[in-house]
């Protein structure tokens, strides 16, 4: 299975974790655009470097150019993040991390938040800030976990129903309009967590280091 990474250009991730998910198989790393500053920090040789090349620093691009495939898009129409999963989708990668997502800019972090919906049915994507790995289900989802595990979900309209068996804070046909009302920090009452999700999407958000350590990811 081809899995890749894409680093973006907001807050960095640490290197140990672009190490760790090469060891779990996420062997292609490919920078959109300014990412590749990124890379550049961390020592990291990417594979790709895609994007319209407005913020991937001169030094950057003269230090990458021979080493690293350039991957030159400038339509408009599409964020650089957007052009690199699109370049993934097109090569036949089967699972996607994006990081370095989020930062500074809200606008940015916000535009990213919906590209996962965006993309959501063409490719198994995960995004991962800080601690936290987010990625969106719909219909009935079984979550593998631990008792105890902190699990929050986030619900967009009030069309869509959440049905739950092993969490604490139990859903029935409930509804978690944005903005109204979440189910943040619920948590895991047995080892499976089931969700049966009708009408929509949802956002899962979980703690990776409490994953590895749990042997859940």
């Amino acid at each position: 299975m081809s899995k890749a990474i894409i680093l973006a250009n907001g807050k960095p991730p640490k290197r140990s974790l672009i190490n760790d998910l090469i060891k779990r198989g996420y062997s292609t790393v490919i920078c959109a655009d300014g990412g590749a500053n990124t890379a550049f920090k961390l020592n990291i040789v990417p594979d790709y470097i895609i994007g319209d090349f407005d913020s991937i620093i001169p030094e950057v691009y003269e230090f990458y150019k021979n080493k690293t495939k350039i991957v030159k898009i400038s339509r408009q129409t599409d964020t650089d993040v957007e052009k690199c999963l699109k370049f993934a989708i097109k090569k036949k990668y089967e699972e996607v991390i994006l990081t370095g997502v989020t930062g500074n800019r809200l606008d940015h972090t916000f535009c990213n938040l919906g590209i996962m919906l965006k993309f959501k049915d063409q490719i198994d994507l995960k995004l991962i800030a800080e601690e936290s790995i987010l990625s969106v289900h719909s219909g009935k989802t079984f979550i593998p976990t631990y008792k105890g595990e902190t699990i929050s979900i986030y619900g967009f309209n009030d069309k869509t129903y959440f049905t739950s068996t092993g969490l604490k804070y139990k859903l029935d046909k409930t509804i978690l309009p944005f903005g109204i009302r979440e189910s943040t920090s619920n948590v895991a009452s047995d080892t499976l967590v089931m969700l049966d999700i009708k009408g929509g999407n949802a956002f899962i958000m979980r703690n990776i280091n409490e994953m590895k350590k749990n042997g859940l990811f």
